[in-house]
Parts: C-alpha cells; sequence; structure tokens
C-alpha cells in the first residue's frame, strides 16, 4: 500500500526537479522512471493540492516548454535529415 506521505514526497521532487532543470513532462518521466502521464497528472494536477507556489513555477515551465515544442521538433528532424 503506497503511503500518502510517499506521494507527497514524490510529487515534490518530481516539481523541483522540473523547476531546477526546466524539464519537460517527457525529460522528467525518463529520470523518474514513470509514465508521461503520471508525472503529468502529479505536476500538473495533485502539486495544486500541496503547494501551490510551486505549482505556479511548474506551469509557467511547463507553458514555455509547450511554446517552443514545435522549434525543438524542427531541429530534431534537421539533424536527422544532416547525417
Amino acid at each position: 500500500m503506497i503511503k500518502k506521505l510517499d506521494i507527497y514526497d514524490r510529487i515534490l521532487e518530481e516539481a523541483d526537479y522540473v523547476i531546477m532543470n526546466k524539464a519537460t513532462v517527457r525529460k522528467t518521466a525518463q529520470v523518474f522512471k514513470m509514465s508521461k502521464s503520471a508525472i503529468y497528472r502529479d505536476i500538473k494536477i495533485l502539486l495544486k493540492e500541496y503547494s501551490l507556489d510551486k505549482s505556479k513555477k511548474v506551469e509557467e515551465i511547463l507553458k514555455e516548454n509547450k511554446r517552443l515544442r514545435h522549434i525543438r521538433g524542427g531541429e530534431a528532424t534537421k539533424r536527422k535529415y544532416q547525417k
């Protein structure tokens, strides 16, 4: 049985990682060896219950990542075809 405290600690650790590294949900999921949907649920929905301040910071980072995502995708495609 998963304890409430374990979930709390995990969510705050994920949030801290996103804030410190300006990481995407995908990168965070890779680091924590969890699914993207689980990470998204933790930092987008559940984090608001535990820390509103961190939730706002994470929200800003996720918005920035979403805004730049098409650029990163284009760069990856460019690198792929340059090889």
